[in-house]
């Protein structure tokens, strides 16, 4: 009988290729990626021994894998939750939540340049003198469930503003402040610390805490570090280290804040 291939065998496929590779990128630079690549060595080794009609070797690696996938959910249990929540931020909540808000004026925010101002000459300063700071930009992903944990604010940009909440010595420094929507919303919020081995050594808990946030949601993470006064921008799960003020206001151009 020959082998066709129809358009649902392809979608097959493709679907599959999507959801490891979303999971790829999870995963990438954490310990559970060597476990991730063994597993699935062993997956492909137990078809190979099926096709080969090797019974008793194929009886015994189904029953390790079919005990084996509980054994999954427990040792990935923090990667299958950051995978559902970056899979429903990003390709179902958004989609959901702009549809029914099709008349909302939030769908139509323009860019704002002296939001973009007020953020860049805040950071500017910060860097000078050294300010320990942590800014999130929220993008479409809602940061509301993030803002729970910290002090609701709702107010305006303004670079005066931002300085003196990270001021060492006012209650709201530690932790991040959210902005979305062309809003100040929160500040002393906590944020889930990524565990990327890739991430220098010498980065502290606010670059952990940029990464991982940028890996739960789509926004984008600024960082002022308080030993060097070095700006960092976290995107995607990627940190990029030690960037120029300019190279920041590059990377927000467009960003609607």
């Amino acid at each position: 009988m020959p082998f066709r291939i129809n358009i649902f065998d392809v979608i097959d496929v493709f679907l599959v290729a999507f959801m490891l590779y979303q999971f790829y990128r999870i995963i990438r630079g954490t310990p559970a990626m060597s476990i991730f690549v063994t597993v699935f060595l062993i997956y492909l080794f137990w078809l190979l021994v099926k096709a080969l009609n090797l019974d008793l070797m194929s009886t015994l690696l189904g029953q390790v894998i079919g005990v084996g996938l509980i054994v999954l959910i427990v040792v990935f249990q923090q990667e299958i939750r950051r995978f559902l929540i970056v899979t429903g931020n990003r390709y179902v909540s958004n989609k959901f939540i702009r549809n029914l808000n099709f008349f909302s004026d939030k769908n139509n925010k323009q860019v704002n340049p002296r939001n973009i101002e007020e953020i860049i000459r805040a950071v500017e300063a910060m860097s000078r003198t050294k300010t320990g700071a942590l800014i999130v930009i929220g993008r479409k992903s809602s940061l509301e469930p993030w803002s729970e944990g910290g002090e609701k604010i709702n107010s305006y940009i303004s670079s005066s503003l931002i300085e003196t909440i990270f001021y060492k010595n006012t209650p709201l420094h530690d932790g991040a402040i959210l902005i979305q929507n062309g809003r100040l919303i929160a500040a002393r919020c906590p944020l889930p610390i990524s565990d990327q081995t890739n991430i220098p050594s010498g980065y502290g808990m606010r670059h952990r805490a940029a990464t991982g946030m940028s890996e739960s949601t789509d926004a984008l993470v600024i960082v002022v570090s308080e030993e060097t006064g070095e700006i960092s921008l976290a995107d995607n799960g990627i940190l990029t280290a030690n960037i120029t003020s300019g190279e920041l206001r590059k990377r927000l151009a467009g960003e609607k804040i």
